[in-house]
């Protein structure tokens, strides 16, 4: 398998743009992890622009199938005084795949520095069951260990709509915040452990805030909640919370 880093490492310059060739082993079906295509416009961006400041905000439209040979052409978008927005697409032989659009803000002085969320119920990683078993899921899911806290696995026919999972790259070098982005879209849309058998579902875009400008966690574990709102026509939507060890939320998003 190639690594996370590895990966990101092999990103090469071509003028202005990057390409790479995405191995099967990243692959969702027939088209490649969501995660690692908007990680990958993410690393574009900070390579061209290695001066930028933390990530506050990440907006990924999923357009179309990727896989194979890709290229991403980064483009910084405008840049204030304490914000800059910078964008990537990443465009395979089908045309484009995936357009991201990043916020990056230095810190600020703020009247209020506090979070308004309950802090949620740490279940010990040792009592949990794996959420995706050893050579199940797709080809991707083999770079992560995850583990089930509450709710069902993809597939179970469950009535829950609200599931929590402990996630991690079993790529230990993998902690950035392109990492975390990458991890952050490992569980499927909410409804899916509703199914019985695989039908057509999408969340088509995803919009994430980062609550820290440089997370940290224990050990690469991440404690995700996924939350259905609706389904309807082939659709769905939902918002999700990744929290850290320490039960701080460090990103939401839907």
């Amino acid at each position: 398998m190639t690594s996370f880093t590895e990966l990101m490492a092999r990103l090469a310059p071509q003028g202005d743009d990057f390409s790479i060739e995405i191995p099967e082993d990243w692959m969702q079906g027939r088209t490649t992890y969501g995660g690692l295509t908007a990680a990958l416009c993410l690393q574009a961006v900070r390579r061209a622009f290695p001066t930028l400041p933390a990530l506050r905000s990440a907006q990924i439209s999923f357009i179309g199938p990727a896989g194979g040979a890709v290229r991403l052409s980064p483009v910084l978008l405008r840049q204030g005084k304490s914000m800059t927005f910078a964008g990537a697409d990443l465009v395979s032989e089908q045309g484009i795949a995936t357009r991201a659009v990043f916020a990056f803000g230095a810190a600020r002085e703020s009247a209020l520095n506090r979070t308004f969320m309950a802090p949620p119920e740490m279940r010990p990683r040792e009592t949990c069951e794996p959420y995706i078993p050893e050579g199940f899921g797709p080809p991707f899911a083999r770079h992560y260990e995850s583990l089930l806290v509450k709710g069902a696995r993809p597939l179970a026919g469950s009535s829950e709509y609200d599931h929590w999972i402990w996630a991690r790259h079993k790529d230990k070098q993998a902690t950035d915040d392109v990492a975390l982005l990458a991890l952050a879209d490992l569980p499927p849309a909410a409804v899916v452990p509703m199914f019985k058998t695989f039908g057509p579902i999408s969340s088509v875009t995803w919009g994430l805030n980062f609550l820290e400008a440089a997370p940290t966690t224990e050990a690469g574990w991440w404690l995700m909640q996924s939350r259905a709102e609706n389904a309807r026509e082939g659709y769905s939507s939902q918002d999700m919370i990744v929290w850290n060890s320490a039960g701080e939320p460090v990103i939401t998003g839907r």
